[in-house]
């Protein structure tokens, strides 16, 4: 079967035609563009959809995800990630959750993301308390049944809590420790065992899934399992998918545990690579960009979610310049709280004009839509498959409307894609040459049956969760310590005012 996309404005994002908006013909040929450019003609029996006044690009793709906060949306505010992954992320009397009610977890964010235009995540999945072969299951069956493609990890974390957050054991109550130090963290081999048997079973399902290696952090996870994980990542041709210096505990971090930064420390372990993806990246001084351009690594910028919890403000101005290539993300579903890239897109575009008063330096809106297509694609070692749309490349595109008041009066397409466009103007979203959503609609599962299914699972999920929040909030008078006390060291870094 073949599409045919006929006097649409193009906006291609690579190939001959770049990030300039053009007048044109798309061809799609099963899961594949076959021809993009101007005066084609339809193939016989070819479908042909009429493009006048509507725009076509490709797909957004959300660099850096975690959807098990999804059952947490709207949930927190005003908390530092340190004290809010005491609550998103609990150590104390968390429980495994069934299988549906993660699929259906699953199923709220991948409807939310395809609907806006997000046709491409990388979820950077944890389960607490413990990673499970059954509800990766049920995680990779719900991307399958709505059509989005995936990117999805096993995170780990092999490393006691306390030790991975400085000065933890002078403020943590002894009873706490003890009861936390009783916490069998997984082993590398069990690690390595369980991502065998996950890329096994799922890398290159339905055409759209793939899996990465993905160890936390390098303050969570010893360096024999990154060094394992390492190994396959480069061997599998995946991403090797971490956190680096999202705040200014980890900024601290670094120097107080090893003598140095984090990132020099990654570097001196030969952990950044051009398959190295970096989430967040904020707490980096001038070494360290230099070390993330020379080594070719990606960062997923998450614009949202860092200001939500107080972060900072990765240097992203610094790292381009660097050779550091960018993606957008929205992070976790209640540190954003949704994974609308558009929105990612907008709050990219504006936080950067406030911390450098060089304005020859903020980013274009050509750059933040790299950032968000194929800068992404490129977090994800997909580069050559989508992010922009050149024959050969998977059919993973958007259609919009430009008759709507987003676009009018249109004057350059892409300060309107970035400052203008939400999502709503969108009529039409491809995955995989196949159309996934239409008018609105998600073409492939019910939306209003699977959120009432979620809706009527919730009373006993946050009865359950206010429980786990009484169980950790305990531990919430040391943390602010902790942080307190980070934030009142030097370490050479700004990271809320300069990108210079």
């Amino acid at each position: 079967m073949s599409t045919f996309i006929k006097g649409a404005t193009m906006l291609a994002m690579g190939g001959a035609a770049g990030a300039e908006p053009f007048a044109g013909d798309l061809l799609i040929e099963a899961d594949r563009i076959a021809a993009i450019g101007s005066s084609l003609q339809p193939p016989p029996g070819a479908e042909v959809i009429d493009g006048s006044g509507k725009l076509v690009m490709p797909g957004l793709v959300n660099a850096h995800l975690h959807t098990n906060e999804a059952l947490f949306k709207g949930r927190y505010d005003n908390m530092p990630l340190e004290v809010w992954m005491l609550y998103s992320y609990p150590i104390r009397a968390a429980k495994r959750l069934s299988s549906r009610l993660v699929y259906l977890r699953s199923m709220l964010v991948a409807m939310e993301s395809l609907k806006y235009g997000v046709t491409c995540i990388t979820d950077d999945l944890y389960e607490s308390p413990r990673s499970e072969m059954e509800l990766m299951d049920s995680v990779i069956d719900a991307y399958v049944d709505c059509g989005i493609r995936a990117t999805v990890s096993a995170h780990v974390v092999n490393r006691n809590f306390l030790d991975t957050i400085p000065f933890t054991r002078e403020y943590v109550p002894h009873h706490l420790q003890q009861e936390i130090d009783g916490i069998v963290p997984m082993t590398t081999a069990d690690y390595i065992a369980y991502v065998k048997q996950v890329h096994g079973r799922f890398h290159g399902r339905a055409g759209r899934i793939r899996t990465m290696l993905a160890p936390s952090a390098p303050q969570r996870c010893t360096v024999d399992l990154m060094l394992a994980a390492n190994d396959l990542a480069r061997e599998w041709g995946v991403p090797f998918h971490t956190h680096i210096v999202e705040t200014k505990v980890q900024g601290v971090t670094g120097p107080e545990f090893h003598g140095k930064s984090l990132t020099a420390y990654m570097d001196d372990l030969g952990l950044l690579n051009p398959w190295t993806t970096i989430a967040h990246s904020i707490w980096v001084n001038d070494d360290d960009i230099e070390r993330l351009g020379r080594a070719g690594v990606s960062v997923a910028h998450n614009a949202i979610s860092n200001q939500k919890l107080g972060a900072g403000s990765a240097p992203v101005r610094k790292l381009l310049t660097a050779g550091v290539n960018i993606g957008l993300g929205s992070d976790g579903i209640c540190s954003n709280d949704t994974p609308r890239i558009f929105d990612v897109m907008k709050a990219a575009g504006l936080m950067h004009k406030v911390n450098n008063p060089d304005w020859s330096r903020w980013l274009t809106a050509s750059e933040v839509l790299h950032a968000g297509t194929i800068g992404g694609a490129r977090t994800a070692l997909l580069q050559d498959e989508i992010g922009s749309l050149e024959p050969g490349k998977k059919a993973d595109l958007l259609i919009l409307d430009m008759q709507t008041a987003n676009f009018t009066p249109l004057n350059d397409v892409r300060n309107h894609l970035v400052y203008c466009e939400e999502g709503s103007s969108i009529e039409k979203v491809f995955v995989n040459g196949e159309m996934v959503v239409e008018n609105g609609k998600l073409t492939k599962v019910d939306e209003k049956a699977l959120l009432a299914e979620l809706r009527a699972m919730m009373p006993e999920f946050i009865e359950y969760t206010a429980g786990v929040e009484a169980a950790n909030h305990e531990l919430e008078p040391a943390f602010t310590k902790v942080i307190q006390r980070c934030y009142g060291m030097d370490i050479g870094i700004n990271r809320w005012a300069s990108d210079a």
